[in-house]
């Protein structure tokens, strides 16, 4: 996948899926700005991958800052061609009715309103420049619910009917959206399952979990017109034959 003259803005890019992402669009030839709350982190990584990335500090629950990001990556590069939502966290794991509101509230307002935000910011800038694509880390969360992670579970639900309603509303202008469903990720979000202690995926042992650069190489595939048959939808990272086509089997 060649992504040379393309410009990609990645929430998250810090660590774990974001900066695998963020590695591995830049190896395919992309622009990346790279948006967290952890600037030293993504100054790091910008110095990394060199003059091909900018490091912009954002914390994406506040929609003027996430816009702000959106507008420093056009002065950087000159455009925006793929937004990947993937900032997410997973606290708080509690019952739900012991867990506390304004843990709840915090994680939605970056599971969700944080994809809003980008999809808000970011979609007008497509639409004139004639599309794009927009790429969300969704979870098979999003299907059931799971002992203690009633906002977790319901955030994900969220950003899946996110995902539903910018395909709706913008494929005819050139958007392509869509969500991928990793799997488990061997990124610290499992070691503060695992620590919590709390339904059956904190019991999975570390071997069990995938890479993040899995999830990187399918968000590269991801795109290309090859995914387009998944447009408004989740593509799973569990399907072997979607980890055969991508080349991660």
């Amino acid at each position: 996948m060649d992504l040379t003259g393309k410009t990609a803005l990645i929430t998250g890019a810090s660590r774990g899926i974001g900066a695998a992402t963020a590695r591995a669009f830049a190896e395919a030839g992309a622009k990346v700005a790279l948006v967290a709350r952890s600037r030293d982190a993504i100054a790091d990584l910008a110095g990394e991958i060199g003059p091909a990335a900018v490091a912009i500090p954002c914390e994406i629950s506040r929609y003027w800052e996430v816009e702000q990001a959106v507008q420093n990556c056009l002065r950087a590069f000159g455009s925006l061609d793929i937004l990947v939502n993937n900032a997410g966290v997973i606290d708080p794991i509690a019952p739900l009715g012991a867990s506390d509101p304004a843990d709840w509230d915090a994680l939605i307002d970056i599971n969700i309103k944080g994809v809003y935000h980008g999809m808000r910011a970011a979609l007008p800038v497509m639409e004139e420049a004639g599309g794009g694509t927009i790429l969300t880390i969704g979870s098979g969360a999003a299907q059931r619910p799971l002992e203690g992670w009633s906002a977790y579970c319901t955030s994900k639900a969220g950003a899946l009917m996110l995902t539903r309603a910018a395909d709706e509303e913008y494929r005819d202008k050139g958007i392509r959206a869509m969500s991928l469903s990793p799997g488990t990720v061997a990124t610290d979000m499992q070691r503060t399952i695992k620590a919590s202690g709390v339904n059956a995926v904190s019991e999975l042992d570390w071997s069990d979990h995938i890479p993040p650069e899995w999830v990187a190489q399918t968000l590269l595939w991801m795109c290309n017109s090859e995914a387009d048959r998944f447009l408004g939808g989740e593509i799973s990272l569990r399907d072997e034959d979607i980890r055969k086509t991508v080349g991660v089997a």
